[in-house]
């Protein structure tokens, strides 16, 4: 099972990250950072993440975080 740690602070709301999740746990979110960007939001409540990071490997501005 993988975790992921989203840097709110760092996300622009370019959504690379929800178009390229295998599993859809990465989800556009109504809350927005100090900048007024809507953030990301990681939603797994099955544990099916399986880190393979390929969210973090998308994103621009290396807001994301993989962790097994």
């Amino acid at each position: 099972m993988g975790l992921i740690k989203l840097n709110n602070s760092r996300c622009k709301s370019c959504y690379l990250c929800v178009e390229t999740c295998p599993k859809g746990l990465i989800k556009k979110s109504d809350k927005t950072n100090r900048l007024g960007d809507y953030i990301v939001e990681f939603d797994d409540p099955k544990g099916e993440c399986v880190a393979c990071a390929m969210c973090a490997k998308r994103c621009p501005d290396l807001a994301i975080e993989v962790f097994k």
